[in-house]
């Protein structure tokens, strides 16, 4: 019979791991600093100094890249609340509290150089970029995972596929702006949830190692529950729509690029230390993916019908 522990009891369990992990991320980080990826020789004041207020016309981003960069700006800003989740699923000691303040201060820098980017290059308007980052933060996020349960399993399977989800966001969304400045500073901030995503995704799997029904049991939930932690935000559905129309984050992305090769890292499928609880939520979990691409078939061809109407109505 497969043991359970108490979170406590798992945390104390897993605290040589994150301590090891934590030494690995300090090892490869690379120090950048966000000025350094700002043209700031671009900006100009507004109207209360003097200058002019923003218009349309100022942008140099597209309909597409500017949704994407907007909602990931806004989900950076809910750093405070991420803060308080992890520190609440982990703890405020030992090698977790240094892995969650040096999280916290690197995650920072991401929304510091986005939204200096995108006031210094008119990208978007700041008025309404600073009434959604108030709407938003004062909404916060109190469970992201979408099970009711933010507690050390859930979270860490939730932190690892949302990481690598924000990784392919950001690098996509840099493709998409048409600007070497833009794709340069998206690239950098990828790389560090790249990082992040590798310290959660290595301590979840010591989870399966110690835990594995357990662990098993809240990674389906969550990948049964996921969402993007920005689901409140302001026009939130209309960008993400855009976003998944244009492949900036998709389904197919989702799936092939985010919860497959997680799941190939773990050898779920492959593992042996299951019970038969294990092997019943192994076939949910199985069930569940084979629908997904299904899923993922059929949006693909509504879009391709959806792109054609708008290439159709374009050339009239």
């Amino acid at each position: 019979m497969a043991k359970s522990m108490t979170p406590k009891a798992l945390l104390a369990e897993l605290e040589p791991v994150a301590e090891a992990n934590l030494n690995r991320h300090l090892s490869l980080a690379k120090e950048w600093h966000p000025h350094d990826y700002v043209p700031w020789d671009e900006g100009r004041n507004f109207a209360v100094m003097g200058g002019t207020d923003w218009e349309p016309g100022q942008s140099r981003l597209g309909e597409v890249a500017r949704a994407a960069m907007i909602t990931n700006l806004l989900t950076e800003d809910n750093l405070p609340s991420y803060h308080r989740l992890i520190s609440d699923a982990f703890s405020r000691d030992g090698a977790w509290r240094n892995w969650v303040d040096r999280w916290t201060a690197e995650e920072n820098r991401h929304g510091i150089v986005l939204r200096d980017y995108l006031v210094v290059t008119r990208g978007v308007d700041p008025v309404a970029l600073e009434q959604a980052r108030m709407a938003c933060m004062s909404l916060g996020v109190d469970d992201p995972t979408g099970t009711g349960d933010h507690a050390v399993l859930h979270g860490v399977a939730y932190v690892t596929f949302q990481e690598l989800a924000t990784r392919v966001s950001h690098r996509n969304t840099g493709k998409a702006c048409g600007d070497p400045i833009a794709d340069r500073m998206l690239t950098r901030i990828a790389a560090d949830e790249n990082l992040h995503m590798v310290f959660y995704r290595n301590i979840c799997g010591a989870t399966l190692d110690l835990v594995p029904d357990d662990a098993l049991e809240a990674i389906t939930a969550v990948i049964e529950n996921f969402r993007m932690p920005g689901a409140g935000m302001p026009d939130f559905r209309r960008n993400s729509v855009l976003i998944a129309k244009h492949g900036i984050y998709d389904l197919r992305q989702h799936l092939d690029e985010v919860i497959l090769p997680v799941l190939r890292k773990w050898n779920i499928f492959e593992r042996t230390d299951f019970t038969a609880r294990g092997e019943q939520l192994r076939e949910h979990l199985a069930a569940f993916l084979e629908k997904l691409g299904k899923d993922v078939v059929r949006f693909e061809e509504q879009r391709a019908r959806a792109l054609a109407r708008d290439a159709a109505r374009a050339g009239r």
